[in-house]
């Protein structure tokens, strides 16, 4: 949004399959994302080249040219570095930088101070490598950026995203097709929810709460006055909560008591909470401390629009009847307003709502649900009704005038490894499991395939903690202990350990930090100082009988 002016991928996944370059960082994409990883594999298969910069050895890697696993919380050295390289080879875009955007002197003076030689000594990553591939992106047409919560989950989250974009932009790889820089969507509506104005900073259709015009506008439409301050992000919530500055809570497909960093704070903070309302399709373990729970209907109950990933809005259709009392999320909004005195009207429904939001934010102008059942998905901004779908973005020119370099320097993690924690501690998601488990645990064969919680550790690790595969061990973290099995791997690097956050059982979230970038707030998921204590025995076949035999 800062440095191009529109917070989504900027090209679409169809595209995938064409490029030339893929450079993956920070993404797990064969288990987080397959469908998108599907094109991925045939991008390859065609005879694209891969990089991929990830502290684990995904599958991914399987099929990379490269992989430049570097140490965890050291993008910014590394994009930097790559920086380096394109700009003191003479590799960036002289006529796309004079003509498209601004600052790039104060990104060029920056990067130079970041060798690929120094990077190496920080990142772990080949000098060498580091070359190859700054050099493969800058001098391939069609390359592209995908990335998702491994540069966000960071305390220097958006650092990483503007080192990205600094990427992009000395390359000139944008308005153009299978390139760009491509943000993959954790959840499968996140996309749709910002666009319908679900952040703190932003009325729908990313109008800024703070612009006094935006403001009188939808004062105007909804008849009630809309205050231009900001709101609290998710990691300023839990902090007031904490203090006892928030007092009440509305949880709307979220269970904060698994997801969220540093979760034994949030427990404390949830049992002084006043009121608590969960509305969610399952019972979930936020729900334990609602005061109210209202069931919700799920994605194949009720009518609406899902937004993807590449700004593709698409209609979503009833199959089956809500169970029970259960009932679509926007008509239990639309009941609360109306017993909290703000009337709604009775004939209206999803494509009702969808034509107010259109009706207020340009972005979506030319969108409604009757020209999606026509034309089919929506790519926005769609500006009027004759308008054409965007298959990707700044074709005719960067949405906000200029592109805006922004130079970052290299921060280390709030917490590193040291004699007392030395081990790296990374959370992420699995093929079998999503989120907070909420739907996928209720699966017996999703289940079957992935029972329980487990962390990943180095062999050469494991043998100096004296620990083997399938052992119980404690897992700790300056904030908790969490207790499973050990998985001997070798995916992960030396001194590093990895866990899904799935489980409530092992509650991966008891051990990370709440530390937030300081401009969206977003967790430091991806890195902690922890420890691995193994779990004597005669301890482990006392709690779990049998569990050494299974193990073995």
């Amino acid at each position: 949004m800062t440095t191009y002016g529109a917070g989504a991928m900027t090209n679409s996944i169809p595209e995938i399959r064409d490029a030339d370059f893929l450079f993956v960082i920070g993404s797990n994409t064969s288990e987080a994302h397959p469908i998108i990883a599907m094109e991925m594999k045939q991008a390859v298969r065609r005879g694209a080249r891969l990089a991929v910069a990830d502290p684990r050895a995904i599958w991914m890697t399987r099929i990379a040219d490269w992989h430049l696993q570097l140490a965890g919380g050291t993008d910014v050295w590394l994009l930097n570095a790559m920086a380096h390289v394109i700009v003191s080879e003479g590799l960036e875009d002289k006529e796309f930088i004079a003509a498209n955007t601004e600052n790039f002197e104060s990104v060029r003076e920056t990067v130079l101070r970041y060798p690929p030689e120094e990077a190496e000594k920080v990142t772990g990553v080949p000098a060498e490598t580091i070359r190859e591939v700054a050099r493969a992106y800058a001098t391939t047409e069609k390359a592209g950026i995908y990335y998702t919560l491994g540069i966000t989950e960071h305390t220097t989250g958006t650092d990483n995203v503007y080192a990205l974009s600094n990427l992009v932009l000395l390359t000139g790889h944008l308005g153009k097709r299978s390139a760009g820089m491509n943000p993959l969507r954790g959840q499968n509506n996140v996309q749709g929810a910002n666009d319908a104005g679900a952040t703190p900073v932003f009325l729908p259709g990313y109008q800024r709460v703070a612009d006094p015009e935006v403001c009188a506008k939808f004062s105007a439409a909804w008849g009630v006055e809309q205050r231009p301050e900001p709101g609290l992000n998710l990691n300023e919530m839990m902090k007031a909560m904490s203090k006892g500055e928030l007092r009440g809570m509305y949880l709307m497909g979220e269970d904060i008591v698994i997801s969220e960093p540093n979760v034994s704070r949030v427990e404390e903070a949830m049992n002084e909470m006043e009121f608590v309302v969960v509305q969610d399709i399952f019972f979930n373990e936020s729900c334990r401390y609602a005061d109210v729970v209202l069931p919700a209907a799920c994605f194949a109950e009720k009518d609406g629009v899902f937004a993807n990933s590449d700004r593709r809005v698409q209609r979503v259709r009833k199959a089956v009847e809500p169970p029970g009392e259960a009932r679509a999320d926007w008509a239990i909004l639309a009941e609360v307003m109306r017993r909290a005195g703000y009337p709604q009207p009775a004939d209206h429904g999803p494509a009702e709502i969808y034509a107010e939001m259109a009706s207020l934010a340009p972005k979506f102008a030319g969108i409604s649900h009757a020209r999606i059942e026509r034309e089919g998905g929506l790519q926005w901004p769609v500006t009027s009704p004759t308008a054409p779908s965007t298959e990707y973005l700044h074709k005719d020119g960067i949405l906000r005038g200029k592109g805006l370099f922004q130079a970052v320097e290299y921060r280390p993690p709030f917490e590193c490894a040291d004699a007392e924690y030395p081990l790296v501690l990374s959370t992420g998601r699995t093929l079998y499991h999503y989120n907070a488990g909420t739907q996928t645990r209720r699966s017996g064969g999703l289940t079957a395939k992935q029972p329980e919680g487990f962390v990943e550790i180095h062999p050469k690790t494991a043998r100096h903690l004296g620990v083997a595969d399938g052992q119980l061990v404690d897992v700790v973290s300056r904030r908790g202990r969490v207790r499973c099995r050990a998985m001997v791997s070798r995916q992960v690097r030396r001194n590093s350990i990895w866990m899904p956050f799935h489980f409530p059982e092992a509650q991966t979230n008891l051990l990370t930090t709440d530390a937030g970038d300081a401009v969206t707030g977003t967790g430091e998921y991806k890195v902690c100082a922890a420890r691995i204590e193994p779990v004597a025995e005669s301890e482990a076949e006392r709690l779990f009988p049998g569990s050494y035999a299974a193990a073995g």
